[in-house]
């Protein structure tokens, strides 16, 4: 018997890693002579790096560089050969801020931009950003201001000789636009600390920068799906850089030729901290169904409602890992969902 986990992190409890490892001995306790591919996955958020690091292999470059207030942090990047990796979480993540540090009209995208800038010096050409987790909603000019201060004086922008030959893919699983009701400041800011007040201003200030960025460039891609990704970040990449949008479960099922790796499994169980329709809109365990063909996929959450559309799209099983009545101190404590997430694995063997 051979099984795919390729469990996504259950955000602020465990990573792909640590779930996929839970699982992996719930399967051992009903089948302990099972094969076990154990795949490490995200959808351009948290873990990005660690899955790509783990399917790709290369060097994880550690580099100082400024969180979203300007001060200093050790953020890492992957570079293989001439492809590198960005989690832009790393340098300018919401988990690097206090809550009462939570203030998007002034948290800056810079050290992103910092990690480009240092992975292109060391010779990527193929620069991949997962964009996800983001204390910014900045429309991505802190990043552009800190490739300009590296590489420009004077320069035009057009002009930037180090970054003709570059390659840039975005990885993000939002399409929306970066203004308007349902653009980056509207849809996302609110959760990163802004008040109907600042998400007013920030819709504005990025509509400004997307209209003389049109009159520069002769064009305007800030209606483009995932450019409303981590705050207007995807708008930069995708106006300034002529960057590729594609989703970060999608991108990363490509590099490891997922669908050779399963063409021959009994089982595939993916999960997520929570499933929901939303986890139909293009969410990570919807990728890994997608390209599992006719092989049965189980979904496994910390919590699960909307089961009906879930089980219509396609999963064989849907199990929540915890009990109704857990206290949600008590779910997201890693020691007691590594335990759910083994015992709901062996049930779901067993039955």
């Amino acid at each position: 018997m051979k099984v795919i986990v390729a469990i996504d992190s259950f955000k602020g409890c465990m990573t792909s890693v640590e779930a996929n490892r839970a699982a992996a001995e719930g399967i051992r306790q009903v089948c302990p002579d099972a094969e076990i591919v154990q795949v490490p996955v995200s959808d351009g958020g948290e873990g990005f790096l660690e899955a790509f690091h783990a399917a790709i292999g290369g060097e994880l470059m550690a580099v100082t560089v400024s969180d979203p207030l300007m001060r200093e942090v050790t953020a890492r990047y992957l570079l293989k050969e001439e492809t590198a990796v960005i989690e832009m979480a790393q340098a300018s993540g919401l988990t690097l801020l206090t809550q009462e540090e939570r203030n998007p009209m002034v948290a800056t995208s810079y050290g992103t931009g910092q990690l480009v800038v240092d992975a292109v010096r060391k010779g990527a050409r193929h620069v991949i950003v997962g964009l996800g987790g983001s204390a910014t909603s900045d429309a991505g000019m802190g990043m552009l201001r800190a490739i300009v201060d590296a590489f420009a004086v004077n320069e035009r922008w057009e002009d930037f000789e180090e970054l003709k030959d570059v390659r840039f893919t975005i990885a993000t699983d939002v399409r929306n636009p970066l203004c308007g009701e349902n653009g980056a400041a509207f849809v996302f800011a609110p959760q990163k600390g802004a008040t109907p007040e600042m998400v007013t201003r920030l819709d504005e200030r990025a509509r400004k920068f997307a209209e003389v960025s049109a009159r520069h460039f002769g064009f305007d891609r800030s209606q483009m799906e995932g450019a409303g990704a981590a705050g207007g970040l995807g708008y930069a990449f995708l106006q300034y850089l002529d960057a590729s949008c594609k989703p970060g479960i999608q991108l990363l099922l490509e590099t490891i030729r997922f669908e050779q790796l399963v063409r021959d499994a009994d089982l595939v169980i993916t999960g997520e901290g929570s499933a929901d329709r939303q986890t139909l809109m293009g969410k990570l365990p919807v990728g890994i169904l997608e390209q599992s063909r006719n092989i049965p996929v189980c979904l496994i959450a910390g919590r699960v409602s909307d089961r009906a559309p879930l089980l219509q799209a396609g999963f064989s099983r849907v199990e929540c890992i915890n009990s109704p009545d857990i206290a949600l101190e008590e779910a997201m404590r890693k020691n007691i969902a590594t335990l759910n997430i083994a015992n709901t694995v062996r049930r779901m063997l067993e039955a």
